[in-house]
């Protein structure tokens, strides 16, 4: 009997260790490169995001797979925008213009802990 509860709590270990590995959340890695070329709008040195950057930001939404993935595309892309001295009265008209529905408030000033 104790052998069967042994072998039953490494089994249920195991099924756990495995389902938070399917759980990882986008790198920050991914995410600059796909916002990469947003930079010279939300920066206000071009006038309109680029194609690419549009395109880039359709993927990265399409990826989003939990909640998770959502708080850590947030906080990849705050820490981003406060190095390139991104400001918010253009990061803010990013998703409206490239057409992307976010479900939070893009600005620098978010709380992407409070994300649902």
């Amino acid at each position: 009997m104790k052998n069967l509860f042994f072998s039953m709590f490494f089994l249920l270990s195991l099924i756990f260790f495995f389902a938070s590995i399917s759980e990882a959340v986008i790198p920050c890695g991914t995410v600059d490169a796909k916002a990469a070329a947003c930079v010279g709008f939300a920066t206000g040195k071009a006038a309109t995001p680029t194609p690419a950057c549009c395109s880039g930001l359709q993927q990265l939404a399409q990826s989003v797979k939990t909640v998770d993935d959502k708080k850590a595309i947030c906080r990849c892309l705050k820490a981003g925008a406060k190095s390139l001295g991104v400001q918010d009265r253009f990061l803010s008209k990013i998703p409206d213009a490239c057409k992307i529905k976010v479900g939070f408030p893009v600005s620098t000033s978010t709380n992407c802990e409070t994300i649902h």
